[in-house]
């Protein structure tokens, strides 16, 4: 097959974060099938593009057997909503001009993930344009998201994004989303038919914790990054407003008296209010790290006692599955989970760790003592959640899978 992807975080080879489509691409790829991305140039997490892309709208790459095509972004992206928006507008419209003038020959489907929602319109011009069909695969329920947070408040873009919603829903082929409460949103409330949707969920990385499991060194690491004799709870991802991550100061004050160490790894457009935050208010047992490749960041994981998944209480993030909560499962480290709804559910079905309600500084400091007490309930609830995600979230068996999805609809069945 010849698949056109148009994913505007699509990672760069050395980039830190998550990689559920580096992966999928890379799966397909090793198949036999053709891979070309549209990506944008701008980090989801960075400040400014890298010095290649400087003054260039357009740069071809090869990423392992995957073709790259690099689109501009604008650097107002970080910088604050407009800039944000603006972001989103100039990856549209760029990668509506490399879909349509710069990849070259023919392609059996072409399958766009969103956020942002817009780019939606990108992937059906270029579909129906160049004649293929168009899968549309929704990782976070937006705009409500945005809305919830308190992120997006114009009730003109509001409105013009619920119609965006509605058009491209409606005109995709097939519609995938990442947890069970996406799915019975888009069929319940959205009037999505249930035969146009599909579901393949975020997924563990096993290619990377199962090596690391084997020949990790993990007191040697602990000792040279000041984490010896700490309690360490690792939180990896976004820093921003839908994080709400002034709720993990909150409990390293209510647990200062401790040996617990919250270690937050990544960036984003909080985290320089966060860090001011914690000196003002002298919160030594919360320590910030910039992002760091995947591999390093699996080796934070696996120095750590638990790993946190943290977002904002609002009902809507009641229906995702954060990604870096299957990370945690295929380094066999236990989740302190603070979301409520699916992935609550998740943990628990798993036996993967606990849940605590989200922004209940009470309830953190609760459930965090009760694991300081009981190194065995570590353990046990480590490898419960990795046998979890080994035999229902395989990031490699998930690819296979969405490929075959993928057949039913594109020119070669």
């Amino acid at each position: 097959m010849n698949i056109l992807l148009i994913h505007q975080y699509f990672l760069e080879e050395d980039d830190p974060g998550g990689s559920r489509w580096n992966e999928f691409t890379r799966v397909w790829s090793s198949q036999g099938h053709t891979i070309t991305v549209l990506g944008g140039m701008m980090h989801y997490n960075g400040s400014e593009k890298r010095s290649e892309y400087k003054g260039k709208y357009f740069v071809q790459k090869q990423q392992g057997g995957v073709t790259v095509w690099r689109c501009h972004v604008s650097e107002a992206y970080n910088r604050h909503f407009l800039g944000r928006l603006w972001g989103y507008f100039s990856f549209m419209f760029s990668a509506l001009y490399a879909g349509l003038f710069k990849v070259r020959g023919r392609f059996d489907v072409v399958i766009v993930t969103s956020p942002p929602l817009f780019v939606g319109v990108t992937g059906y011009l270029v579909s129906r344009l160049k004649r293929m069909p168009f899968l549309f695969e929704v990782r976070d329920l937006w705009p409500e998201s945005a809305i919830d947070t308190g992120v997006l408040k114009n009730k003109l873009v509001i409105k013009l994004a619920y119609l965006v919603e509605r058009f491209i829903y409606k005109r995709a082929h097939l519609v995938n989303v990442l947890t069970p409460a996406f799915y019975n949103v888009l069929r319940d409330k959205k009037g999505i038919a249930e035969n146009k949707l599909i579901q393949i969920s975020n997924a563990a990385d096993f290619s990377l914790s199962e090596d690391l499991l084997k020949n990790f060194e993990r007191e040697p690491f602990r000792k040279e990054h000041g984490l010896d004799g700490r309690f360490v709870i690792t939180y990896v991802g976004a820093h921003g407003v839908a994080n709400h991550l002034e709720q993990l100061l909150d409990a390293g004050e209510a647990l200062e008296d401790t040996d617990v160490l919250f270690l937050l790894i990544g960036q984003g457009m909080e985290k320089e209010r966060l860090i001011k935050m914690a000196a003002e208010r002298n919160v030594t047992n919360v320590r910030f790290l910039d992002s760091v490749p995947k591999a390093e960041v699996f080796r934070y994981i696996l120095a750590s006692e638990m790993g946190a998944s943290v977002l904002k209480r609002v009902d809507t993030f009641k229906t995702v599955y954060s990604n870096k909560t299957f990370d945690y499962m295929s380094c066999k480290k236990p989740i302190l989970m603070a979301i409520d709804g699916v992935s609550r559910k998740l943990v628990e079905d798993a036996g993967a760790g606990c849940y605590v309600e989200p922004e209940n500084t009470g309830e953190y400091n609760r459930v965090i003592r009760e694991y300081l007490s009981d190194p065995v309930r570590l353990v046990r609830e480590g490898e419960s959640g990795y046998r979890f995600a080994k035999e229902n979230f395989d990031r490699e068996v998930l690819a296979k899978k969405y490929l075959e999805h993928i057949k039913t609809i594109s020119r070669v069945r």
